[in-house]
């Protein structure tokens, strides 16, 4: 048989396959092969498409030059909206799609859209962060309900060729804790991360930046055929050692891009098969913009009661009780473990005494394995805990307390003075309407 007539005849009885069980079955039930055959050379497509415009962009040197038209075209909306009457309240026009939370916010299709369009920008100004310290302080965790922020300032250090990690398997909880929180708190550690693969087994890993690497150590573990990173930890694991590699400052960066994390496994079960690897792995991951796009509302309950994508952040003294809470209310593994320094300075997130403190990200991304998962009950059970001991919910996710119980969580204080003396109540909604779960689809 000819292979292009085999081929159609495949095509033919596929697309009829999926007339009889239906589209939303197929895309539940069989994901992957909507992911690998429609998906995936999207994605490629979209990539290819950015990654020349940028090209073009940056090689003009264009963008910095049209910072100054496009914050006046930002502001020619704002005009228009109150000469409107201010009827509803703004936000920015980018599709919800489009956005980095996993969620399509409802309220874009009710509030007036400004299009803010900064992508391309880049330019520094080391002048301005004294100017206006409340609102400097306010801006982060507000969500876009303070105003538009159109220029940020970042700060950068300088960069080695090379991360130098060390792998380190521990086993028992309080191992695991009392290893983690040391070396969070060793300075001379520059990354420190924990994949933690049941209650009492995880790997540790610290690592630092050079110039130099031992060459029968190094592991370019960014190419597209390689194992997915969580993998080949979990290898050291199983092995019960500790070792060392040395890692493209670049692909570490990236390390879990290419499995988003470890949620691919459960769209594509089979992804980290070499054959695949070797065969489609420079096409993945799927574009994750995409993947909410044809994320119709049945594969959204579906996602909500059977799938978990959250990152509490709680003091580093509490880790064994919120890791214990983690896998008693939804159980999930790999667990991700990142340390990092809060300071002391006002807005809604910081500690609760008056110094700095070492907190744990702790990441749970999968399927919950607990019997009778219930989404919004074992949820509020997690916040609740994370409230408790001055922890926070990164607002990406699904948030399922009530507005007593988020203010509880976050210090609003400087945030509603800032509402109002700038008027911001008439123009924006309050950060809990907007990432609040009535507000999401």
């Amino acid at each position: 048989m000819d292979p292009l007539l085999y081929l159609g005849v495949l095509i033919i009885l596929f697309l009829l396959w999926i007339k009889v069980k239906g589209l939303d079955y197929v895309i539940i039930h069989q994901r992957w092969i909507f992911v690998c055959l429609f998906l995936l050379p999207l994605s490629v497509i979209f990539d290819v498409y950015y990654y020349v415009r940028a090209w073009i962009i940056f090689k003009m040197c264009s963008a910095p030059k049209l910072h100054d038209q496009r914050v006046r075209d930002i502001q020619r909306q704002v005009r228009e909206w109150k000469k409107e009457g201010g009827k509803t309240h703004m936000c920015t026009g980018r599709p919800g799609w489009l956005t980095v939370s996993l969620r399509v916010g409802k309220y874009k299709k009710t509030h007036k859209n400004i299009m803010i369009n900064m992508m391309d920008i880049l330019n520094v100004d080391t002048k301005r962060q004294k100017e206006n310290s409340e609102l400097f302080y306010s801006v982060p965790w507000s969500c876009g309900t303070l105003g538009f922020l159109v220029a940020a300032e970042i700060r950068i250090i300088p960069a080695r060729k090379w991360v130098k990690l060390r792998y380190k398997a521990v086993r028992g909880l309080d191992a695991i804790c009392k290893t983690f929180a040391e070396e969070s708190a060793n300075k001379e550690n520059q990354f420190v991360e924990g994949l933690q693969y049941s209650l009492n087994e995880a790997v540790i890993m610290t690592g630092t930046m050079t110039d130099n690497a031992e060459p029968d150590k190094i592991n370019c573990i960014g190419y597209y055929y390689k194992p997915w990173f969580f993998k080949h930890v979990e290898k050291f694991l199983k092995e019960d050692c500790v070792a060392v590699e040395y890692i493209p400052l670049r692909h570490y960066y990236h390390r879990h891009t290419r499995s988003i994390f470890w949620e691919l496994q459960d769209i594509i079960p089979f992804g980290n098969n070499p054959l695949f690897r070797y065969l489609f792995g420079w096409m993945v991951p799927p574009k994750i913009s995409l993947l909410k796009l044809t994320q119709g509302e049945t594969i959204r309950r579906l996602y909500e009661q059977h799938h978990v994508v959250q990152d509490m952040l709680v003091p580093m003294k509490h880790i064994k009780t919120a890791i214990t809470h983690f896998n008693q209310d939804i159980h999930v593994y790999p667990l991700w473990l990142c340390p990092f320094i809060l300071p002391s300075q006002p807005g809604m997130v910081h500690p609760k005494g008056d110094e700095d403190e070492l907190y744990v990200d702790i990441g749970a991304y999968g399927e919950p394995k607990v019997k009778h998962f219930e989404a919004r009950a074992s949820t509020r059970q997690l916040e609740k805990f994370v409230r408790e001991v001055h922890g926070f919910q990164m607002l990406y996710a699904d948030v399922y307390m009530e507005r007593q119980e988020f203010w509880e969580m976050f210090d609003g204080t400087l945030y509603h003075k800032l509402r109002k003396e700038l008027g911001c109540k008439e123009a924006f909604p309050e950060v809990y309407d907007k990432i609040c779960k009535a507000a999401r689809h």
